[in-house]
């Protein structure tokens, strides 16, 4: 007997919507990095890219739990002194409302050249239509726990 190993061209990718909304913002991205990883088919490998395209629709409308909304705070720096900067997560969602989801994402993908490549099939969008319809993506549930 021999392990079936994929090749990378042998590796079929489809395209996954995953509606965010009324959803927690965590479980939506563990949901997306867990498809991005393509851990939900039975020929994953962990060094290769071998998960699907993952869109998520309406971000603007997942919601966080608890007092997440004050106290979670984003940090940037801009590589100057005293150039840290920090924003809630209410203020992220006014300002830009896709990027809290896009940042859950990436922080639950291989923080290395394999991780930074899955990130680049995943799109985020605030509203409840995407341009990708020629891709003819098809509905990913997120599980309710």
């Amino acid at each position: 007997m021999k392990t079936y190993v994929p090749k990378q061209g042998e590796i079929e990718k489809k395209w996954r919507v995953i509606d965010a909304e009324g959803k927690v913002l965590g479980r939506v991205a563990a949901e997306a990095a867990h498809v991005l990883r393509g851990k939900h088919k039975p020929q994953y490998t962990p060094y290769l890219d071998c998960g699907d395209h993952v869109i998520i629709v309406n971000a603007a409308k997942a919601r966080v739990t608890g007092r997440k909304g004050t106290d979670k705070i984003y940090y940037r720096h801009s590589g100057y002194p005293g150039g840290l900067k920090e924003m809630t997560y209410n203020q992220m969602m006014a300002k830009h409302p896709t990027r809290a989801m896009y940042l859950a994402v990436k922080g639950m993908v291989p923080h290395n050249r394999l991780g930074r490549s899955l990130l680049r099939h995943v799109r985020v969008y605030a509203g409840a239509e995407h341009p990708h319809q020629a891709q003819q993506p098809e509905p990913h549930p997120v599980p309710e726990r």
